[in-house]
């Protein structure tokens, strides 16, 4: 057994030592934190958008970095996981993404403050965070089935814009949304003049069409129709 005043020496010598690790990880910590944050994309835009972040009481629903609500959801990836023009998309029109199903309030924001809370978002993405949460995994959602059988050396993989925006809605091969209609066939069904009038604007061909118009560039449209028009499997009824 110890005496009183060996488990007196042990007590403070564990204290000394356990405090001098303790300061010792917190100035590693605090000399990370710029590297691990990328300090030096803290814009204005990045900084107003965090302000809005709170002002508007997005944690109310969502969480990032672990901190916040689970009713919504988590957006620490959300920019990897959906990028740039679902952001945008969602935040001018959250009704118009998902009709009659999306419970996000519509804030109104402004074409500056919906650019502020995308940057935002881009820079939580971007901090380091010892792998959390789980990178998504983007390279399944959605491949090219063809009528003659596909593998994985024929199969065509979908451009990004069609595995972050379109399969929040639509299907391929089973995997994707149930909002609107699955489009293993549609290469069989549709044209390419017709799909790219399609994505530009919807409600100019069908008026009460539940699809957003949604801000894509010529470049955004021409690759995903080129990877439409290779879903070429009936699809069973």
């Amino acid at each position: 057994m110890l005496t009183k005043s060996s488990a007196r020496r042990f007590f403070l010598l564990g204290t000394m030592a356990c405090s001098a690790a303790f300061v010792l990880l917190t100035l590693d910590t605090i000399k990370q934190v710029p590297k691990r944050t990328h300090e030096e994309n803290l814009t204005p835009e990045v900084i107003r958008g965090k302000n809005l972040w709170d002002t508007s009481n997005c944690m109310g629903c969502h969480t990032i970095m672990g901190e916040g609500a689970y009713y919504a959801p988590e957006l620490t990836k959300v920019f990897e996981r959906r990028g740039e023009t679902f952001i945008k998309s969602i935040l001018r029109d959250p009704e118009a993404m998902y009709p009659g199903q999306r419970k996000m309030v519509n804030y109104h924001f402004s074409q500056q403050e919906i650019d502020d809370i995308t940057a935002f978002l881009k820079w939580i993405g971007e901090v380091d965070l010892n792998g959390f949460p789980a990178k998504p995994d983007l390279g399944n959602v959605a491949t090219a089935i063809h009528s003659t059988g596909s593998s994985p050396e024929g199969a065509v993989l979908p451009p990004v814009t069609f595995s972050q925006v379109c399969v929040a809605c639509h299907a391929v091969g089973g995997a994707g949304g149930k909002v609107g209609p699955a489009l293993d066939d549609i290469g069989l069904r549709k044209d390419a003049a017709y799909l790219s009038r399609w994505l530009t604007d919807p409600q100019a061909i069908k008026a009460d069409s539940q699809m957003p118009k949604l801000p894509l560039s010529e470049k955004d449209i021409k690759d995903i129709v080129d990877y439409l028009m290779t879903l070429k499997n009936e699809v069973k009824k």
